[in-house]
């Protein structure tokens, strides 16, 4: 028991002598580096990792503004004008650049061509579209229409607002105008309807009408207009004039081929007996 004492006495100062080591040779250390601070060798200055560069996500929106700004100046001008018609609001120079990257401010060529440019409206500050008729909706559309009872071409009204070719078939489509195509251009044209002149025709003229025999030969119908003091729309004799000199013949309307009855024919209709009393044999 004695011996067992004494070797944990012999342990304790063991201890006691390393923890006054080690608190010695902390101080020491903390001494140097207030007094001087570590120098770091140049062997490890040199090796250190240089800041990466780093190369901007937006290199493909960037390349594709600087396509835009070096594109031709009706290119860009045709791209501000699709911008205001879509859109249908005022736009500053600056606001523009924002929404399509073309910068008038920067170009001159491109500001002057935009501020003169018919289908623009330009206050001084902004840019908007300009429509060949200044209109907001139905009702001021078919005023509008009324105006003109000789009709209006279409395509002057399809940039008046958004929705301008639905309300047409609207109004279409109650009857208060007309929609017809013009024979020379294929243009739509929009006519009046005016509802304080109807007009009822007897079933009696529209018999007549109907019971009016034409001539089968075009020339002998645009003899019979010019007769009556209209100017035909076609000049049938001129055409088939100009189609024998170039030795083009009349087209010939391909005969059907009759598809005849065999005895191969698969028969859907056997219950009728007198359909195939001619049936060929083959």
């Amino acid at each position: 028991m004695a011996s067992l004492q004494e070797s944990l006495n012999k342990f304790q100062k063991q201890q006691e002598r390393c923890q006054t080591t080690l608190s010695s040779i902390a101080a020491k250390a903390g001494s140097k580096a207030t007094t001087a601070p570590r120098a770091t060798p140049a062997s490890t200055l040199s090796k250190s990792p240089a800041p990466a560069v780093k190369f901007s996500n937006d290199t493909e929106r960037l390349q594709h503004i600087n396509s835009i700004r070096k594109a031709p100046v009706g290119a860009q001008i045709k791209r501000v004008i699709d911008l205001l018609l879509e859109t249908r609001q005022a736009f500053t120079p600056e606001q523009i650049n924002e929404a399509c990257y073309v910068d008038a401010n920067a170009n001159k060529a491109v500001f002057d061509s935009l501020r003169k440019n018919p289908k623009v409206y330009y206050d001084g500050k902004r840019f908007a579209y300009k429509s060949k008729h200044d209109l907001r909706d139905k009702s001021e559309l078919l005023v509008l229409i009324r105006k003109f009872p000789e009709g209006i071409a279409v395509i002057d009204l399809k940039d008046a607002y958004p929705t301008v070719m639905d309300d047409l078939q609207t109004l279409k489509a109650t009857g208060q105008i007309w929609l017809l195509s013009n024979f020379d251009s294929q243009e739509d044209i929009a006519y009046p309807n005016d509802p304080r002149v109807p007009i009822k025709v007897d079933n009696y003229l529209k018999t007549l009408f109907r019971d009016v025999e034409l001539p089968r030969d075009m020339i002998d119908i645009e003899k019979d207009l010019q007769k009556n003091g209209m100017k035909p729309a076609t000049n049938t004799a001129k055409r088939r004039a100009q189609a024998q000199v170039h030795g083009i013949g009349p087209k010939q309307k391909p005969k059907k081929k009759k598809h005849e009855i065999s005895k191969r024919t698969k028969l859907t209709n056997s219950h009728l007996p007198e359909l195939f009393q001619n049936l060929k044999s083959s």
